[in-house]
């Protein structure tokens, strides 16, 4: 029988690709629609041809198994505990919250209902992510020094990303905390280490109330620095990883979606020019894990610890650009 699931809000600019996940994966449905924009959620419901709930509270009464969420950030901590004490699994759009005691709030809700969640973490999955995390596993590029990961596009300045993307109350941050989000999970994955402090610069090209610009430093006790930029001004920018070490240094994106390897621990051909390394196939969706989680009775442990770190590292971000300091993750009470 197929998984039942309850939309949450169609706010996010992926709310359809998860719902032609849902409509596309053969254990799961779409069965219901809650939105806090009714007008939007009626004629999301409509075009599905399910029903549309007038409160959320009706829809988490229904007999759905599970929901997605895709509300704004400001009302992740409300919705998501709201379905875990109502007993549904729960898929959520990035960040999990918007500051750890409401990332708390929410895990603790999860863990005593004992339903599954999974955060939408893609770039976990991808086949470049995969074969770095496997080098660095195998010391390739020695003592790690430094990670930078870029992420940016023109979304701000060729006007097609959606007005209420910029809304400050709603975001609760701009570019950092919406597309940010991957570089910042994939840096704190890659640095091997926990950051101890982040500093962040903030940039509104734009004039919008939320930052269109934005580059976080992390640092470690290590000396290895984590370098995180994430734009929303910028039409050829691309997608870049680069681990930098003691032995060797790996590059993807620079510019070619091609991974690259140089370092004194192999033989000579790698240490005297780059080497164009094999990418695996990507891995299975955030959503297809957590139907496979919720089927096995299994948890997304990494998942979700990366998750609550996520949100630690947004929210010392947002502080250190707002206070203009270094703003030491032991004070979110991480």
């Amino acid at each position: 029988m197929a998984l039942r699931i309850g939309k949450i809000s169609y706010w996010h600019v992926h709310a359809w690709d998860y719902t032609k996940q849902a409509q596309q994966h053969p254990d799961t449905e779409i069965a219901g629609v809650w939105d806090e924009d009714a007008s939007r959620g009626k004629e999301a419901a409509d075009k599905q041809g399910v029903p549309f709930y007038e409160s959320l509270d009706e829809l988490l009464a229904s007999d759905i198994d599970a929901v997605i969420v895709d509300a704004p950030t400001r009302l992740h901590r409300d919705v998501i505990v709201a379905a875990a004490k109502a007993g549904k699994h729960i898929f959520t759009e990035k960040v999990i919250a918007p500051t750890v005691s409401e990332a708390r709030e929410i895990l603790a809700a999860v863990e005593a209902s004992g339903v599954k969640l999974t955060v939408s973490l893609p770039r976990l999955n991808d086949g470049y992510t995969l074969k770095i995390r496997e080098l660095l596993e195998q010391e390739i590029v020695g003592r790690i020094t430094q990670v930078r990961v870029r992420l940016s596009h023109n979304g701000a300045i060729a006007d097609w990303l959606p007005q209420h993307f910029y809304s400050l109350e709603d975001c609760l941050g701009g570019a950092l905390i919406d597309l940010g989000c991957h570089p910042m999970y994939l840096t704190r994955l890659l640095l091997g280490e926990e950051p101890v402090d982040v500093t962040a610069q903030y940039g509104y090209i734009t004039g919008k109330e939320v930052e269109d610009n934005a580059v976080s430093v992390l640092t470690t006790n290590s000396g290895a620095i984590g370098i995180v930029e994430a734009g929303f001004v910028n039409s050829f920018s691309p997608f870049t990883v680069e681990v930098h070490g003691t032995e060797g240094t790996l590059l993807y994106g620079t510019p070619e979606e091609k991974l690259l390897l140089r370092t004194k621990r192999q033989d000579g051909a790698f240490a005297d020019k780059w080497n164009e390394i094999p990418l695996p196939d990507r891995r299975e969706s955030a959503f297809d894990q957590w139907v496979g989680h919720i089927a096995n009775d299994t948890t997304a442990e990494e998942n979700i610890r990366l998750a609550l770190d996520l949100t630690a590292l947004m929210e010392a971000s947002n502080r250190s650009a707002l206070e203009r300091r270094a703003v030491r993750l032991d004070e979110l009470g991480l």
